[in-house]
């Protein structure tokens, strides 16, 4: 013979039991080292301390004014030793496309990657201005300064809301590539 309650204490007691259930924890959003590390396109804070922000019209200004390098730090899927291309991605002309480079945890060939490519497009020279972007909402960016910074590099912009903005503008974007990982990486 089945025990069957009623309704009303079934529902009561399924809603005692969820209750008592453990919250499912939620993700940290920040690793130990102060880096973002989860939930990458949510909103992002008005500064990348020790970087200068940009908007749209001051990044116009300072590439008349100066040759920054625009790097572009978007994320594209690794499989297999090497970039999964499934879908077109535009940047801003002139950038270099380091993908993957402003996770939160960036394991030695990421990183490596990182410095070296660092290296290559400053020349060597840590005060070469490099202004670091992503899409508007997106963590990338602002990780990738903080490592940049934590490399030596002083000369730093962020231009805080990326290749959307300067979309949304009329300014034109180029079809892109990331570097390649080199098989020392």
């Amino acid at each position: 013979m089945k025990l069957r309650l009623p309704l009303p204490t079934g529902l009561s007691l399924l809603a005692c039991m969820l209750a008592a259930a453990p919250a499912p924890a939620a993700p940290e959003l920040f690793n130990a080292d102060g880096y973002r590390s989860s939930h990458y396109r949510s909103p992002t804070p008005e500064q990348a301390t020790p970087a200068r922000t940009l908007d749209t019209a001051s990044l116009q200004r300072l590439l008349n004014e100066q040759t920054p390098a625009l790097i572009d730090v978007y994320g594209r899927q690794w499989l297999h030793g090497q970039f999964i291309e499934d879908e077109v991605h535009a940047n801003i002309p002139g950038s270099t496309w380091l993908a993957n480079t402003g996770l939160g945890e960036l394991d030695r060939r990421w990183q490596q990657y990182f410095e070296d490519n660092l290296e290559r497009i400053s020349l060597g020279n840590k005060d070469w201005p490099l202004v670091f972007y992503c899409r508007s909402d997106c963590w990338l960016g602002w990780n990738a300064v903080k490592r940049a910074h934590q490399l030596g590099y002083s000369n730093l912009y962020w231009y805080r809301d990326g290749i959307d903005a300067w979309e949304q503008a009329g300014l034109p974007l180029t079809p892109a590539h990331p570097v390649a990982v080199t098989p020392g990486h």
